[in-house]
């Protein structure tokens, strides 16, 4: 096939070329397009060489657009080329001028007014359908069966009680029932509760109760200040350090995680929604594996990423000894696949931790995080237990009469 295609491509210049021109047309496009990309230039300069120096019937113009209509087939196998150039039409009249946008609307517009409507072969009058009416399909009835019509039968203790019943009986049947819409949230709870009726029955009106404000939380008025001072002192009596709602500064979680390094009393360290960014939650990292006190580190509502949670997570590797982390609601709130894979395997790796608030989106990793945390909370009640009966032994060698009381 491919020998043939060169073989008719140069006939058509050096013998007659309406003839193989004709046969050309009949190969399939997709072998043109696939042999001839390479070779269409090429081959096209010498037939029209060999058809000028032998005088043989020659066609430019079928010829020519016989290429250009397999240039424009070939344009398409090539991204680079300009929209403007995948045209197979090319003008050969000369440019009259430069082209006014606005000339050319105003002739659009009114050639498209001054061409008359093509008149309908049969004209509109009101009130006559031409043509067949769609008439739509009738949807068959469903058949009821003469055995679902009737009454149904309780037996007579059930229709015994419930003719007998009183009103409060049947609400409290109703709550039972999950009948939501015969009563509020508050007679449905009392019912359940046994406390007493509220309403009226079935006389009264299901009304939804208003809620309950939650109190505003007072503001935090923890002093910076003087926790970076009490931190650094190794207070024996800060044990918790609140800093939730602060406006803390760069210097001042800087000056904090530092004095975290070497206390040894901090067991909470409360920082929520201060505006923690990932360089200090780097430095917090940097302080977390040295320090060897803390127990419960809440950083939730900041502005880290995946990868600020991801330090956090393998610093807590270092001294093992953080059994509570939470760091929910962050700036990113999808960490994507790969960061929820690394933090599965870190937390894999830890056999501390016991709680984490952290919203994970793949039920592969929360199921793994979950099973984990499973792993570390019966570990660490089977140490508790052992420990207290290793205690319980040893005080009973030094002193037989104790009894120890559960």
């Amino acid at each position: 096939m491919i020998m043939m295609i060169d073989l008719v491509l140069l006939l058509i210049g050096v013998t007659n070329c309406s003839k193989f021109y004709d046969l050309l047309c009949h190969i399939p496009e997709e072998i043109l397009l696939f042999q001839l990309q390479a070779k269409l230039q090429f081959l096209f300069q010498i037939s029209c060489y060999y058809s000028r120096k032998f005088n043989y019937d020659y066609n430019p113009r079928k010829i020519n657009f016989f290429f250009a209509k397999l240039k424009f087939l070939l344009s398409f196998q090539d991204r680079l080329l300009p929209p403007d150039q995948r045209c197979s039409y090319e003008c050969e009249k000369e440019a009259t001028g430069p082209i006014d946008r606005k000339k050319l609307i105003e002739h659009i517009n009114k050639e498209a007014i001054e061409t008359p409507d093509r008149p309908e072969f049969q004209p509109f009058v009101p009130g006559i359908i031409r043509g067949k009416k769609w008439i739509p399909p009738q949807v068959p009835k469903a058949k009821v069966r003469d055995d679902d019509i009737g009454t149904y039968e309780l037996g007579d203790e059930y229709e015994k009680a419930l003719n007998h019943a009183s009103e409060e009986e049947l609400v409290d049947l109703a709550a039972i029932l999950g009948f939501h819409s015969m009563m509020n949230q508050d007679q449905y709870h009392a019912s359940l509760l046994n406390k007493e009726k509220i309403g009226l029955g079935w006389d009264g009106v299901t009304k939804a109760s208003k809620p309950k404000p939650a109190p505003v939380d007072p503001p935090n008025m923890t002093d910076p200040e003087d926790s970076i001072k009490r931190v650094s002192d190794d207070d024996a009596k800060l044990i918790a350090l609140n800093w939730n709602n602060l406006n803390i500064r760069d210097e001042q979680f800087e000056r904090l995680f530092k004095a975290l390094e070497v206390n040894t009393r901090l067991e909470i360290l409360s920082m929520s929604n201060t505006g923690m960014t990932d360089s200090q939650a780097e430095i917090l990292a940097q302080a977390i594996e040295k320090n060897n006190s803390l127990r419960i580190v809440n950083i939730e509502s900041n502005l880290l990423s995946g990868k600020g949670i991801i330090r956090l997570l393998k610093a807590m590797l270092t001294m093992n000894m953080i059994e509570e982390f939470r760091a929910s609601n962050q700036r990113a709130q999808v960490l994507g696949n790969p960061a929820e894979m690394e933090i599965t395997q870190l937390i894999e790796r830890n056999t501390a931790i016991l709680r984490l608030g952290l919203h994970l989106e793949y039920n592969d990793a929360r199921s793994r995080v979950a099973a984990q945390l499973q792993r570390n909370i019966d570990r660490s009640r089977t140490v508790r237990v052992c420990g207290m009966a290793t205690f319980r032994s040893a005080v009973r060698s030094l002193a037989p009469n104790w009894t120890f009381v559960s």
